[in-house]
């Protein structure tokens, strides 16, 4: 799909990450969910309030125990709810749970649901959901890229790895309105992931009756403020007001239309023609454009995302670390940023976005640069990496990308960089989204684009993406002490301790770069003035469940 910046919305589309939010943009079309909390009326002469916006790519998976990508996670945090959910602000208060409490060691945590939750289908939302859910999301055979979130319960890792049952996962309803989850160690942002997808209910009942139903519209069951009420695949999906929800007074929306686009010019050209109020990404030129004028319906709203490219560590001579710093070297990130990209991204020389907060002050301010671009020292280390394995040149080799103007221009540019640079011949293939994340799980590739949004705010979202034969790995890269710091981090609850042991692993992560970070991606994209209460948490695509339409 990933875990907070500045991200080209071009590039967004792709991400495999996957999505909760920290703090919210600021637009003057925000408002609170307090603010909208008194429906609009519509009469026979304005008639429904509808949102008209697109997604870039055909969903993976709408499915919370199965999806992995933001084109997922776009519409699954509109129609389903966790036991948490966040205001615009970003602050974590109560969802479907309207109350918890947790040990004093950090280990068991308390849910208690509220009496009035339904599913869209009119069946009432028990604790059962919540436990039937993370178990299927954890069992092997629904083959979840996203059950490691789920590592953090008592017996997670085991059930999922085929060494312990069901029944000796840490979760379990008492009773409809009671769930007890007991963690494998203290997680200082395990509230936080309770917001998550992958930590979303699906109906017990639903799921045994038909293990198909998130594949139509006509069977979709969700349980949040939209439903999903139409799809007709890789063209488009309709949203409507969920009258079931317990807050629904407060949802102005009635519907909401998607058009499946993965061309951003043309997207761009339905919004200048009126036919859509909000486009998300948009063409980079186009990016330039509205920055420059400080147009009024441009939003850059903050991101907690990374754009890189994966080596495939297994494919000779990229199993070098001397050939992948010398590549990553002779880029020039700020050409980058400025024209090619041009949302108000940020070079990235680390990993970790902005926007997640240390023991003091920023993580990423605090990590600085880790590495410098240096074509003098780029062409002494891609000449002994070479050596090293036996070569004297580096042969042809493919990069791939999925489908998107931006992602090709990008992947252009670099291109002509290392061609410059360092006399290197590459070829340039792109792919459906889809497509590409296959190949990369398959390890079917040289070079690939990626990217990673936060599944929550802390700087884990990101290290723990490289462990060895991590989901997310897609680099094929181990390094023991790497992994070491990471559990270290993972189960420390000394606060200080853990961010230390996590910027020790990046500094390893970055010295043998197995991936190749470009810039830390920003939230571009424009929204009509007749549209409000749109707002952008720091790591989910812009949110439209308090919008209005004037």
């Amino acid at each position: 799909m990933k875990k907070k910046l500045a991200r080209s919305l071009i590039f967004l589309l792709s991400i495999v990450f996957v999505l909760s939010g920290c703090f919210g943009g600021g637009t003057n079309n925000e408002s609170t969910p307090e603010e909208s909390a008194d429906p609009g009326e519509k009469t026979e002469e304005t008639g429904p309030k509808i949102l008209r916006l697109n997604n870039s790519s055909e969903p993976g998976s709408l499915h919370p125990g199965t999806a992995q990508g933001t084109h997922d996670s776009w519409i699954l945090e509109h129609a389903f709810e966790g036991l948490t959910k966040k205001t615009p602000e970003g602050e974590i208060i109560p969802g479907m749970a309207k109350e918890w409490e947790t040990s004093e060691d950090g280990l068991t945590w308390t849910f208690h649901l509220r009496d009035d939750i339904k599913w869209s289908n009119g069946d009432p939302v028990t604790a059962a959901d919540f436990e039937y859910a993370w178990k299927y999301a954890l069992n092997p055979e629904s083959a979840s890229t996203y059950a490691y979130q789920l590592y953090y319960l008592e017996g997670g890792q085991e059930f999922n790895e085929g060494k312990a049952d069901e029944d000796q996962v840490g979760v379990t309803a008492e009773d409809d309105q009671t769930l007890v989850v007991k963690l494998a160690q203290p997680t200082p942002y395990f509230l936080d992931l309770t917001s998550f997808y992958t930590y979303y209910p699906i109906s017990q009942k639903v799921q045994e009756e038909n293990p198909k139903w998130y594949q139509e519209a006509e069977s979709y069951v969700s349980n949040g403020a939209f439903k999903l009420t139409e799809w007709k695949h890789k063209e488009s999906m309709k949203l409507e007001k969920n009258e079931h929800y317990y807050e629904q007074d407060k949802i102005k929306l009635d519907e909401v239309h998607f058009v499946i686009i993965d061309d951003e010019n043309t997207a761009w050209q339905m919004y200048q023609a009126g036919e859509l109020d909000l486009v998300y990404p948009l063409p980079q030129d186009v990016q330039g454009q509205l920055l420059a004028n400080n147009d009024p319906e441009f939003v850059k709203g903050p991101d907690l995302a990374v754009y890189y490219f994966n080596f495939n560590n297994e494919v000779k001579p990229f199993n070098n670390p001397k050939v992948r710093k010398a590549l990553s070297m002779a880029i020039d990130r700020q050409t980058i940023v400025e024209h090619v990209a041009q949302g108000g991204q940020i070079p990235a020389y680390s990993v970790v976005p902005p926007g997640i907060p240390d023991v003091s002050g920023d993580y990423q301010e605090n990590t600085g640069n880790l590495f410098e671009e240096n074509l003098d020292e780029a062409k002494k280390l891609l000449e002994e990496g070479l050596a090293e394995e036996g070569m004297d040149q580096l042969p042809n080799f493919t990069l791939t990308y999925n489908t998107s103007e931006g992602h090709k221009a990008i992947a252009e540019a670099v291109q002509e960089m290392w061609r410059k640079n360092l006399g290197v011949e590459m070829t340039l293939e792109n792919v459906e989204f889809q497509v590409k994340l296959d190949r990369e799980k398959a390890g079917d590739y040289t070079i690939s684009r990626a990217g990673w949004v936060g599944d929550y705010v802390d700087p884990m979202t990101f290290i723990d993406l490289w462990v060895t034969d991590g989901p997310y790995n897609d680099a094929n890269w181990s390094n023991p002490e790497y992994d070491k710091l990471v559990e270290v981090a993972k189960t420390t609850m000394d606060q200080e301790e853990r961010m230390n042991a996590m910027h020790e692993a990046e500094k390893i992560l970055m010295d043998e770069m197995p991936i190749l970070p470009v810039y830390f991606y920003t939230k571009p994209f424009t929204v009509k003035p007749h549209v409000t209460g749109v707002y952008t948490p720091i790591n989910s695509y812009p949110q439209f469940i308090y919008a209005d339409i004037e």
